[in-house]
């Protein structure tokens, strides 16, 4: 391990996501998954760009009795489209409109961490333009058919279909658009 002050840590990530999980096992480090309910919903006063970390902080929040040694990562994503948060769709039919919405147009995805020990609470966020071009109703369609992107925020997943035949421009980090910005949290990770 790189790393070698989490050595002395037990490593959670709060996150079912098989994604999530596959980019952390990327960064080399021993961790479990533990997921705890919490209900997703934040203040309508809270500017777009800040609901990820106060979501990430949120889902940390449940995980208030710590061992001195447990170190939880939490994670949120959201897609900002036009100043308009896009979560995930809860149908076929809102799955459509955020993708239609997003057809030749640029959007942002805002990845919020949470790192949290039983001394401190560290939070950050990652910002990625993404910009889509001009989606026929037949494209669109298919990818709602074929992969059922109802698990992910905006309705896409970069790393599918969609995001070979669609995506035409990136300036910041892919792998925050799957949700997990690895590179700022290994940065946070060495100075835990």
């Amino acid at each position: 391990m790189v790393l070698d002050n989490l050595k002395a840590y037990n490593i959670i990530l709060a996150s079912q996501s098989p994604r999530r999980q596959e980019l952390l096992k990327g960064l080399n480090i021993d961790f479990t998954t533990e997921v705890r309910s919490v209900e997703e919903v934040y203040p309508d006063t809270l500017a777009p760009k800040d609901v990820p970390i106060f979501l990430s902080e949120l889902k940390a929040s449940v995980f208030n009795e710590l061992a001195d040694n447990d170190l939880i990562i939490t994670s949120d994503t959201v897609v900002i489209n036009q100043g308009n948060v896009l979560g995930k769709p809860s149908s076929r039919e809102e799955a459509y409109e955020m993708i239609a919405s997003l057809s030749a147009n640029t959007h942002q995805v805002v990845t919020g961490v949470t790192i949290k020990t039983k001394q401190e609470v560290r939070s950050f966020a990652s910002t990625t333009e993404v910009t889509f071009c001009a989606l026929t109703d037949d494209e669109i369609n298919f990818y709602i058919d074929q992969y059922k992107p109802f698990d992910k925020a905006g309705a896409y997943g970069i790393q599918e279909w969609i995001g070979y035949i669609g995506i035409s421009e990136i300036k910041g980090s892919y792998f925050n658009v799957m949700g997990l910005p690895v590179q700022p949290l290994y940065q946070a990770l060495k100075n835990i």
